[in-house]
């Protein structure tokens, strides 16, 4: 009975002596370095609602159109840097999500020359590094996502109008508000879209300039000079001969850029020309077993010229909470206009909290490249973020 009690006795002390302990560690207030203390964990997310009436193409399907989680810090107040993936649903090839889309570190010591590496958005046009939110409407205007480097015209994959190089940007011209009056941006990429190597060996330079005469309003103009290449076979269109290694397509592009946001109102327009071939089939997967398109060399029969055109308007009715929006969105992928496909959109928003929303669209669209050029769509879409 002794033994018994005195075991009971020690097994008490122990476990108190245990609780005691846990306790001090949880009241004890535990230091991270100053650089974990600026760690932040955000993203967004957009589920759709999309209906077509295009002849032979007809759909009526709820979609997952993106997640993204994004982690970013600063280090000794001078440098920030970021990394974020993108995961979607409903994709026809699934192995393409999820995927890294950002992943850069920037020095920013200086407002006036900040120097960025990694991988980011390409410095072309005002609204290519806008958030998908933010940009207003049921996606990107068609002349950027096929010019900017989203499903871009050369065949590249889909980069999300980023690619990997080094940037440099600042602001000068600050006035007496404070305010600058002048943006600049220039950067060296490899020129093939995210997460992939150089393949020719050929950099493309890509740069803006923007003034801000007024509070609200930019004017810009952008260049944009290099390549896009893939390895592998083709026919050479003038001998008939057949040809394999690296092909390197020059691409030539620049655009005319102008915004103007005032009192939650906002005015945007985009004009953008490209000079240079493309190839015949988009990228979809490095590997040539997966992709029969890998190796494909072959030119597109759409030539070497394109541009393309928006402007829209969006509206407030109830400020910084229900918006009506009209957008006009024009497309030549081959430079005139038998092919140019051109969509009217008009649509309203509605924002129950700054982080989330409820937007919707129609459409009419023009597309001169099909047998029946007219048909409508309709886009819901319900985006929240974190």
């Amino acid at each position: 009975m002794k033994k018994l009690i005195l075991s009971l006795t020690m097994l008490v002390a122990l476990t108190a002596g245990v609780s005691a302990q846990e306790k001090e560690k949880k009241e004890k207030k535990i230091t991270l370095p100053a650089w974990v203390n600026n760690l932040k964990l955000s993203g967004f997310a957009m589920t759709q609602y999309q209906y077509s009436s295009q002849e032979g193409a007809k759909s009526n399907t709820f979609n997952l159109r993106m997640l993204r989680l994004s982690l970013d810090g600063r280090i000794l107040n001078d440098f920030y840097w970021k990394a974020q993936i993108q995961f979607n649903g409903n994709t026809s090839t699934l192995g393409n999500s999820p995927r890294v889309v950002d992943l850069f570190a920037e020095w920013q010591k200086y407002d006036f020359f900040r120097v960025k590496i990694g991988q980011f958005k390409r410095p072309f046009t005002f609204e290519n590094p806008m958030n998908p939110i933010d940009q207003g409407f049921m996606g990107y205007a068609q002349n950027v996502s096929k010019l900017a480097g989203f499903s871009d015209r050369a065949g590249s994959h889909a980069s999300n109008g980023r690619d990997i190089g080094l940037q440099f940007q600042g602001d000068f011209l600050k006035n007496n508000n404070g305010r600058y009056l002048l943006h600049y941006q220039i950067g060296v990429f490899n020129g093939q879209g995210i997460n992939v190597k150089d393949v020719d060996q050929r950099k493309n330079i890509i740069g803006g300039v923007w003034v801000m005469p007024i509070a609200g309003m930019r004017l810009g103009v952008f260049g944009f000079e290099g390549s896009y290449a893939r390895k592998g076979t083709w026919t050479d269109e003038v001998t008939g001969e057949a040809k394999s290694g690296v092909r390197s397509l020059p691409q030539h592009r620049y655009a005319f850029s102008a915004e103007y946001v005032v009192n939650d109102w906002t005015f945007r327009s985009e004009y953008i020309h490209s000079t240079g071939e493309a190839f015949s089939h988009a990228l979809s997967n490095t590997n040539k077993e997966s992709d029969a398109y890998a190796t494909d060399c072959s030119l597109s029969s759409n030539g070497s010229k394109a541009d393309g055109v928006y402007a829209l308007v969006i509206a407030p009715i109830i400020k910084k909470k229900l918006h009506a929006k009209a957008r006009y969105d024009m497309y030549r992928p081959s430079g005139d206009w038998s092919k140019a496909k051109t969509q009217y959109e008009i649509g309203m928003d509605y924002e129950f909290h700054k982080n989330f929303e409820i937007s919707g669209e129609y459409a009419f669209i023009n597309d001169r490249s099909l047998d029946k050029h007219n048909y409508s769509m309709i886009d819901v879409e319900v985006s929240f973020r974190f």
